[in-house]
């Protein structure tokens, strides 16, 4: 059985015991938080597609934790004008794991 969902901007394709980074929830490590934005739960044969989200289905993941991505080098060069600027960015994420997906 897997599922669809969606959760900042982004869209999944999760099972159970699937442990994937989201976009950051704020939610504290061990805490439970569920999804009701799934756009498709498949079990076999038995294939929901929402239009646009599958009704009272729900993915239920637990918060392993919280932190920071690898860091992303910004740089802007303008050629023959002697300047050239650089910025860094880290993105923040909650690592999640799937416990139960309910269609």
């Amino acid at each position: 059985m897997y599922a669809v969902f969606k959760t900042g901007g982004q869209q999944f394709r999760v099972a159970e015991g699937t442990t994937l980074k989201v976009e950051k929830l704020e939610v504290e490590p061990g805490k439970k938080i569920t999804f009701k934005e799934v756009l498709m739960v498949a079990d076999g044969e038995n294939v929901q597609i929402g239009s646009p989200m599958v009704a009272k289905a729900t993915v239920e993941a637990e918060v392993i934790s919280q932190g920071k991505g690898k860091k992303v080098t910004i740089l802007k060069f303008r050629r023959r004008k002697h300047s050239m600027k650089t910025q860094g960015h880290r993105q923040l994420y909650t690592e999640i794991k799937i416990t139960k997906i309910k269609a």
